[in-house]
């Protein structure tokens, strides 16, 4: 490298013209040149080095031994800053060729590979690309410490080596001096706090057992963070691996809550009672009861977990969630939301021109339904509303039956199921309230009823299960519509617990010839939602036995698309596990074939954010296709599920099916609308608000529902202005359309979801944990979506409560050591990604301080602002416990 020489100062006067110097007189003028720039203290290095490379020559020993010596220590003085290449090493590059030759030359001794230590130093700059002669030399030099040559000599050195891996791993030669290297290398970088590089390093040479030794108690938990969030780049198994690493490591320091998240996020149940069983403290025990309530795991608390019965109880209560409505309730009374709204609250028709008013008269069964889903969504979990549970006006008798007979037939299955959602949570209030219409005469009453209690009880699990005991005996009714309820609200109860008793009695329903498509549907879901994730195969073979007996007439209906849905969810991010049936779905009618491949690889990589899946469901969108073929719907679907595992392949989806709207297909349309609403659900992004904003508008109708529908998921339970606003006018736009009016109603209900307390995310924890349970039943919601006219708008518009397994308080409620609510400052911000930062980086931005119980918006992170308590916990949200910290004094 030339010394840097500006182009103003070029030595001496402006020369004329002359012939063409042969090379080598170019050279000796250049070599002037270069040393007339030199400072002189730079010159008299320079000559002092060369000075060495000849005494290196020299035949005395002593004198090689001196030289080699100063030579080091010149290099070594340099090697410490690494913004330019250090002036040794620059002086010394036209003599690399030499000394190689020399090294080639000498007898083995200590001096040959104290040579060699400085030539691998050396060919740092010099060495050719792809010739790893730094490592050559390294292997052969001393075994001294490696840290002295500097930062950058380390980092080129660990990338040639996992070169070199590579190399001997192919060729099957021996890798022992490598990993000794790798040891050193290692154990300099968690010293000097460069975590991220040990950790790729130990993954290139696929030995990331050596980190357990090596991290301390000050960085394990920065190497466990980049772990956990490089996880989801990884191919599988390396995934699993690295997880399984950051596991092992929090078990060792003691870090339990984080252990547990890591538990929960492999679905490894031995993993969860380790956890428990790691700690004595019966705190941090409830704590991970409420971590695992969260996340709906349905655990059943043993000897193992508890010793104490009464602790057993305790711990049991909290994961079956009972104390769910009471928390929730608490922070609706703190923020001041308690009293019931009315749909004509959320549609704010004054704000609107004057010719939306007119509308009114249209269709009002469907508005009357309309607004029955509004009023569910709104006040879900409240336990009071303004239509349903509203007080006797007159002595008559309540006024509560006669919304319910404003709707007309499978209208009053909805809004009799209402009362479920309105009482969501509260098990004991809410079957007192339903428990009248169980006994009606009109069956659509009846259906409702029994899908309410189902409702209620979702995500509440109980020891004398009063869902299971109600419901059971409506299974085997002869109307149709109340077998469905039934079936439904058992579904949505038990969603994720795997209850046997439930799968011999919904596949007995499957097997048998007599129960028509509607019924088998129903019950192929429900059985899906009960199994979700648990790879299940006799499950799998009944439906999959269902979907062959189907006449072509059937796979027809639109129906039918839900069976592949329910075999999916039997599979719900359990990746390769799908394989097996995937190629049974091979064999069957053309007409579903396709579809069905497609929906269970989308769900089996549910939330993996696996590549190479959505290159592949990009390239199946990509087809022109004949008439009638429908499986792009769920191949644009399927981007979204598995591209929602991060940010960045969240972005990236978001690009392409930009990409998609411009150039697919009219069916590959109608799916992307739903597609970017999973993709950010409740969480308000404004670029996706304005496609979808712009799609609301469009041409087909189809696309047009479906991205008002998504305009409601992406803002679900944000209560977001502009969103509201866009449906606003919408429903001025549409007052002549009945269908598209519905629509606009149910997102308008959805983004005010529980008064903007709930959220539909199925991710927590910190965007960590996928909720399996929340995840199916949105997945359920967007396949009915995509046939949007026979299905939501038909007479299965029930369907769209199958969104109450996502619902979520989206609340921090700290409570004290007796779990009693506990009022304590936090800050509230943006999250930063703060993974491989230096030093201790703030991890939010743009806080406000509020007391809890707080809500966090999707993307916002919170923190105690006192040092009084210590949270159970590193993630607040959802059910924190404080306990008070013993070195904390007030002053005064």
């Amino acid at each position: 490298m030339a010394a840097d020489q500006p182009p103003s100062s070029s030595s001496g006067p402006e020369q004329p013209p002359q012939k063409p110097l042969s090379s080598k007189d170019t050279k000796k003028k250049k070599e002037e040149k270069k040393d007339e720039d030199l400072s002189e203290e730079d010159l008299a290095l320079k000559q002092q080095l060369e000075l060495y490379v000849e005494r290196v020559q020299d035949t005395d020993p002593g004198v090689q031994k001196l030289a080699l010596e100063s030579m080091r220590q010149e290099i070594r003085s340099a090697t410490s800053s690494m913004t330019s290449v250090p002036k040794p090493l620059k002086f010394l590059r036209p003599h690399y060729g030499t000394l190689k030759t020399f090294y080639e030359q000498i007898p083995e001794s200590d001096l040959k590979k104290y040579l060699a230590d400085v030539l691998s130093v050396l060919a740092l700059t010099m060495s050719a690309e792809g010739e790893r002669e730094s490592l050559k030399y390294r292997l052969l030099g001393c075994d001294g410490d490696i840290g002295s040559w500097g930062h950058e000599y380390v980092r080129n050195l660990a990338g040639e080596i996992a070169q070199e891996f590579q190399k001997r791993q192919y060729e099957d030669m021996p890798i022992d001096a490598l990993m000794e290297l790798v040891q050193q290398i290692v154990a300099f970088h968690m010293k000097h706090n460069a975590e991220p590089e040990a950790v790729d390093l130990l993954m290139e040479v696929e030995d990331l057992d050596l980190l357990v030794e090596h991290v301390d108690s000050s960085n394990y938990k920065r190497a466990c963070l980049y772990l956990t969030s490089s996880a989801s780049y990884l191919p599988s198994p390396d995934d699993v691996l690295g997880l399984d690493i950051a596991y092992t490591i929090y078990i060792k320091f003691d870090d339990l809550a984080s252990a547990l998240r890591i538990a929960l996020h492999l679905d490894n149940s031995q993993y969860v009672k380790q956890v428990f069983a790691s700690t004595d403290d019966i705190l941090l025990k409830k704590q991970f009861s409420y971590i695992i309530g969260r996340h709906g795991l349905p655990l059943e608390v043993d000897e193992e977990i508890a010793a104490d019965e009464n602790d057993r109880e305790a711990l049991q209560d909290i994961i079956n969630n009972t104390r769910l409505s009471e928390g929730y309730l608490a922070l609706a009374r703190d923020i001041e939301v308690m009293e019931a709204k009315s749909p004509d609250d959320i549609y704010k028709v004054h704000l609107i021109d004057g010719r939306a008013s007119a509308s009114s008269s249209l269709d009002s069964a469907r508005q009357n339904l309309a607004a029955t889903f509004v009023n569910a969504f709104v006040n879900a979990g409240f336990g009071q509303d303004k239509l349903m549970t509203a007080p006797a006006e007159s002595s008559s008798g309540g006024s509560t039956g006669s919304w319910l007979f404003k709707n007309k037939e499978h209208g009053k299955a909805s809004a009799a199921a209402s009362l479920g959602m309105i009482h969501l949570w509260d098990v004991d209030s809410g079957l007192s309230q339903i428990d009248k219409y169980l006994h009606s005469n009109d069956n659509h009453v009846v259906a409702g009823a029994l899908l309410g209690v189902g409702i209620v009880n979702c995500g509440i699990k109980n020891d004398c299960d009063p869902a299971l005991a109600l419901l059971i005996d409506f299974l085997d009714r002869e109307d149709t519509t109340i077998r469905i309820g039934a079936i439904l609200g058992l579904g949505i109860t038990y969603a994720g617990t795997h209850k046997d008793e439930l799968k011999v009695r919904l596949s007995n329903i499957l097997g048998d010839p007599k129960t028509t498509l509607e019924v088998l549907v129903f019950a192929a879901i429900s059985l899906g939602l009960v199994f979700v994730g648990s790879c299940n195969e006799e499950i799998a073979q009944s439906i999959i036995f269902a979907l062959m007996d189907r006449s072509d007439a059937e796979l027809g209906d639109a129906l039918t698309r839900l069976l592949p849905v329910a075999l999916g969810l039997l599979y719900l991010g359990k990746q390769d596990s799908v394989e097996a049936t995937a190629e049974v779905s091979k064999t069957f009618n053309e007409k579903i074939k396709k579809y069905c491949d497609v929906t269970l690889m989308s769900l089996a990589y549910a939330g993996t954010g696996n590549v190479l899946k959505v290159q592949k469901l990009l390239g199946i969108c990509s087809h022109h296709l004949e008439k009638g073929e429908t499986h792009q719907g769920p191949a644009v679907l399927g981007i979204a599920l598995i591209a929602m595992a991060e940010e960045l392949g969240a972005d990236m989806a978001v690009r392409s099916l930009e990409r998609l709207l411009q150039y697919g297909e009219q069916n590959i349309r109608r799916a992307v609308p739903l597609a970017l609403g999973i993709l950010c659900i409740s969480n308000p992004k404004v670029t996706v608000m304005d496609t979808l904003s712009r799609l609301s508008h469009d041409a087909d109708s189809e696309v047009s529902m479906a991205a008002i529908i998504a305009l409601g998921l992406l803002g679900a339970g944000t209560n977001n202005a502009r969103i509201a606003t866009m449906l606003r006018n919408l429903s001025s736009y549409y007052y002549k359309e009945a269908g598209h009016l519905f629509c606009v109603r149910i997102a308008q209900g959805l983004v005010h979801l529980g008064k903007g307390l709930l959220t539909l995310s199925p991710y927590h924890s910190d965007r960590f944990l996928l909720c399996p349970m929340a995840l199916a039943g949105l997945v359920t919601v967007l396949h009915a979506c995509l046939d949007m006219k026979s299905i939501i708008l038909g007479k299965y518009h029930y369907m769209l409560y199958a969104l109450v397994l996502a619902m979520q308080p989206r609340m921090l409620m700290t409570v004290d050591e007796d779990l009693k609510p506990l009022s304590v400052p936090v800050r509230v911000g943006q999250a930063v990604d703060v993974v491989g930062q230096a030093g201790r980086p703030k991890t939010i931005t743009g806080f406000q301080t509020h007391s809890t119980p707080v809500l966090l918006a999707a993307g916002e992170r919170a923190e105690l602002a006192t040092e009084k308590y210590i949270p159970s916990t590193p993630v607040l949200e959802g059910y924190v416990i404080l306990k008070v910290n013993p070195e904390y004094h007030e002053d005064h």
